[in-house]
């Protein structure tokens, strides 16, 4: 085992460190309208993304990316994830938001969809969500039924982040309910044009994000918009899933480390009782508690990062890295805001951002319990 980073890509850490310290932590909170990132921010950090060898990093060599693996972008996504200067949710600075859904479509739907993502034409978004199901996406009620050579599909998408602006839905639906998750789903590429599909409610959150409600009302998508065989969708969406959570995981490691940063900094300059914080013996068990977290959970990521990248079935060792990491980054942030005291509550410093969003992630893309629940399946299964 080598617990070292390659060269490579310790130079990568350093290089997108400085960008974010120099460039981003400076205006953090300047750079962003709610949770859209202003237009003349977007073309400045998205030059340097540029200069610095980040851009387009997860996109395919044959499509014009770097083909950076998912280590490389774990390296990116920890860094960048110490700044509250970026979105938490939706796109990025390195490059057009392409979800593996894409790759596994045929060369003319490539033609329709996956290209003109990555040549910034349009855009998309992801719709599993649904008010009765959302940790459970076995009991989705929207449902997908087959007429000729179309889907008729009628039901309710909730908190589906980018659908204002979306071009096309990258839509799960149930083909057949009484299946559930083991057979029933399946995945579709649906314009947002499609008559039929139209935005519902949209929901402001804590974390300044506005996600929408999308309804479908008989909307006809042909049967060449289906990703893989009918029934497939699950399995497949487990698969792009398990890379979405090592990026919470990876996000929680920049949360972490800031938080440790800015706690230690703070402890030291902080005089109360004639003492500096960092003295206090409450205030050094908190400091050592995240460090050793932190240091815990870098493990966990890189080890579930570096197998999916070797092609192995790493689906536990990613929910584990989203559970334990996700939960660590929210008590480094709690922990933070409390050494800061009533000044870690204020706008001036990026510590209520940073609580907020990682109180989200213990919910999003997979409940912390539900987590723990498909862990607890596997240790009875396995030992």
């Amino acid at each position: 085992m080598d617990f070292q980073l390659p060269e490579e890509l310790a130079m990568l850490a350093r290089q997108v460190r400085r960008f974010v310290d120099e460039d981003m932590i400076p205006v953090e909170r300047e750079t962003c309208d709610g949770e859209e990132l202003k237009p003349e921010w977007r073309a400045k950090f998205e030059a340097r993304a540029k200069e610095i060898g980040i851009w387009m990093m997860d996109v395919p060599e044959e499509y014009g990316g770097l083909g950076m693996g998912l280590t490389a972008s774990v390296v990116v996504w920890q860094e960048l994830a110490r700044t509250v200067a970026l979105p938490a949710r939706g796109s990025g600075i390195t490059g057009p938001h392409v979800r593996a859904i894409l790759y596994d479509l045929d060369d003319e739907m490539k033609q329709r969809y996956l290209l003109p993502v990555l040549r910034g034409e349009k855009k998309a978004c992801f719709a599993q969500t649904e008010p009765d199901a959302g940790s459970d996406p076995g009991s989705m009620r929207t449902t997908a039924v087959l007429d000729g050579d179309h889907y008729v599909i009628n039901g309710v998408k909730r908190f589906i982040t980018g659908a204002g602006k979306a071009d096309f839905i990258q839509l799960m639906a149930a083909t057949d309910r009484a299946k559930g998750s083991r057979g029933g789903i399946s995945c579709f590429l649906v314009d947002a044009g499609t008559p039929g599909v139209r935005l519902g409610a949209q929901y402001q959150t804590m974390m300044g994000d506005r996600p929408w409600e999308i309804i479908f009302e008989n909307a006809r998508v042909p049967v060449r918009n289906r990703v893989g065989g009918e029934g497939e969708g699950f399995s497949l969406g487990q698969k792009w899933l398990g890379v979405g959570r090592v990026n919470h995981g990876a996000r929680a490691l920049g949360v972490a480390q800031r938080c440790l940063e800015l706690s230690t900094a703070y402890a030291k300059q902080r005089v109360t009782f004639g003492k500096p914080l960092a003295d206090r013996q409450a205030i050094q068990f908190m400091l050592a508690d995240m460090y050793i977290n932190l240091e815990a959970a870098k493990l966990l990521v890189y080890k579930a990062a570096a197998l999916i990248e070797q092609g192995v079935d790493a689906r536990v060792e990613a929910f584990t890295c989203k559970y334990f990491a996700d939960e660590m980054a929210f008590k480094a942030a709690d922990d933070c805001m409390q050494i800061h005291g009533g000044i870690g509550l204020t706008t001036d410093l990026p510590i209520e951002k940073m609580w907020r969003q990682q109180r989200s992630y213990r919910i999003t893309e997979g409940a912390s319990e539900v987590m723990k629940m498909v862990i607890a399946r596997h240790i009875l299964r396995t030992h």
